[in-house]
């Protein structure tokens, strides 16, 4: 016990500023994600500390299942949410949720390979927030294209969304596996 203290402090102590603004940005996009997901009586009292604990796990964490847990303790409060408490699915919810689960899942990704005491070129990490804004922004952008488009397919709204989004992720696989083959 008092060798991992001795662990922690030293860690602590060499410990740099990106990699711990990286994960603090974990922790607040996880902590977002509940507040888009959860339904408001749910997020005070001892459910609101069950959430910070596991929010705070991906940035504690990253390397480990942490990140996964969070994505699902968000989507259990979107079910419950939508079936239990019987709120309405808004797209500006539902694009809130599964932006700040992605950009849980990606600086994640980012924390987990960086080490507590890394020198980071702030550049990095800028670079790597904007691809995840961009695809973010992307994503949003589409989604309401094809709601749009779904909109205006007459009988089969949700057919011609189904067929778009198929589409788009045929066009996303074939486009990675040729970067994949080229580099």
């Amino acid at each position: 016990m008092i060798d991992r203290v001795r662990l922690l402090r030293t860690a602590a102590n060499r410990a740099t500023l990106a990699p711990v603004l990286v994960r603090v940005a974990v922790f607040l996009s996880a902590l977002l994600s509940f507040a888009f997901a959860y339904p408001v009586p749910l997020l005070t009292g001892r459910s609101l500390l069950l959430l910070l604990a596991v929010a705070a796990l991906p940035a504690l964490a990253p390397r480990r299942a942490a990140p996964t847990v969070v994505v699902l303790v968000a989507v259990g409060g979107w079910l419950l949410a939508t079936t239990g408490y019987g709120e309405p699915v808004v797209l500006w919810r539902l694009l809130g949720l599964a932006g700040f689960l992605y950009l849980t899942h990606t600086l994640a990704a980012l924390a987990a390979a960086l080490p507590y005491d890394a020198v980071v070129a702030p550049e990095m990490v800028g670079r790597w927030v904007a691809r995840a804004l961009g695809v973010l922004l992307g994503s949003a952008v589409l989604a309401v294209l094809l709601l749009f488009v779904a909109g205006r397919g007459g009988d089969r709204p949700f057919l011609a969304a189904a067929l778009a989004g198929l589409a788009v992720a045929v066009a996303v696989a074939a486009l990675l596996a040729r970067l994949l083959r080229r580099g």
